[in-house]
């Protein structure tokens, strides 16, 4: 599988951090990722995994969203697993991964500015939930039908209760 981005890496413990929008530095991108990976790797009990975090702005997802999803549009955050998943049971939890490198995540300064504004939530904590999710992804998890959605929203509200955020579906759901 090609790789979504290949640019010069910053190594700093199990998050390898990508800038393409300065704005992610003044955010503290590697903070709020840091705290995510580390809250997901002790929810899931992975002892040791890398990330690819790469922080850009609205544009450059669009263009992923459309090489990738074919989706020419921006979104708030994509991944892309190390490894394919096998299949399993609506609602189960996937099998941990077995490698180090769980994969890659790029997420929009722009796309999740407008939704923090838009849900009245502070940038950090929408942020980090959205790093939470792509995380999870990475890990096997995903949405794809009602069953799934609700064990990773579980694991979701879970992982981000134990970093002090409030759950991020409650307003949805009223």
């Amino acid at each position: 599988m090609r790789e979504p981005f290949e640019d010069e890496v910053e190594e700093m413990g199990i998050i390898d951090l990508v800038i393409e929008d300065e704005r992610w530095e003044d955010a503290d991108l590697m903070g709020m990722a840091e705290r995510a990976a580390h809250a997901v790797g002790e929810w899931l009990g992975l002892e040791q995994f890398q990330v690819v975090v790469m922080g850009c702005d609205d544009q450059r997802i669009a263009g992923l969203n459309a090489e990738f999803r074919d989706k020419p549009r921006p979104t708030n955050v994509l991944s892309w697993p190390a490894m394919e998943f096998e299949e399993r049971e609506p609602g189960e939890a996937p099998e941990l991964p077995e490698i180090e490198e769980l994969g890659d995540i790029a997420i929009s300064y722009d796309t999740c500015w407008r939704e923090a504004e838009a849900q009245g939530k502070p940038f950090a904590d929408h942020a980090t939930h959205l790093l939470v999710h792509a995380i999870l992804h990475l890990a096997g998890y995903d949405h794809i039908d009602d069953q799934d959605a609700e064990t990773m929203e579980d694991a979701e509200r879970a992982i981000l209760s134990k970093l002090g955020i409030p759950d991020p579906y409650l307003e949805m759901e009223t």
